[in-house]
């Protein structure tokens, strides 16, 4: 097995460790490359979402819905609590996607004061090319990678996720 290049966390850490040779930087090292790494496949989806005439939060939304399973339709408060956004943020999500026709807003049936979100036909249809297209950017870069590999490094990540969102 080859070791990778050195990479920008190296720098930093380097820096550290002449600077301040007290600091156990190894935290700084996992979560430097983390942030790295996602801000870069952040970018990645962005770029693979755009042919679609969504962007990445768009995106959240139409996924949102879709994976609700059939008929793909959820209130603007599931719609904001699964997706951590504020009324308004999901406001104009909403706004922008039903003016392309990807999404209807509607009267829920069962309660006069509510409304249902709903992905029409073309919104389905652009949610499921852009989810394979973003799906095809991840597996692009994830293939530097064996199959074990991968494996261990979503036990790891889940492991880690597990200590970082706990109270």
């Amino acid at each position: 097995m080859t070791t990778p290049p050195k990479d920008p966390v190296d720098a930093i850490v380097d820096q550290w460790a002449t600077t301040r040779p007290d600091l156990d930087t190894a935290a700084m090292e996992v979560f430097g490359r983390i942030s790295r790494i996602a801000r870069a496949m952040g970018d990645r989806a962005e770029r693979a979402y755009a042919p679609f005439g969504i962007s990445r939060g768009e995106f959240d939304v139409l996924a949102t819905l879709r994976r609700s399973g059939e008929p793909y339709s959820l209130s603007p408060r599931e719609l904001s609590s699964t997706l951590m956004l504020t009324t308004g943020g999901m406001t104009g999500r909403l706004d922008k996607l039903e003016r392309a026709g990807l999404l209807r807003r509607s009267p829920d049936p069962t309660d006069r004061r509510a409304l249902r979100v709903t992905l029409t036909g073309d919104g389905l249809q652009v949610v499921d090319q852009a989810v394979a297209a973003g799906l095809a950017v991840q597996q692009g870069v994830i293939a530097t990678l064996d199959t074990e590999k991968v494996g261990q490094l979503a036990d790891l990540l889940r492991e880690l996720m597990a200590g970082a969102t706990q109270d």
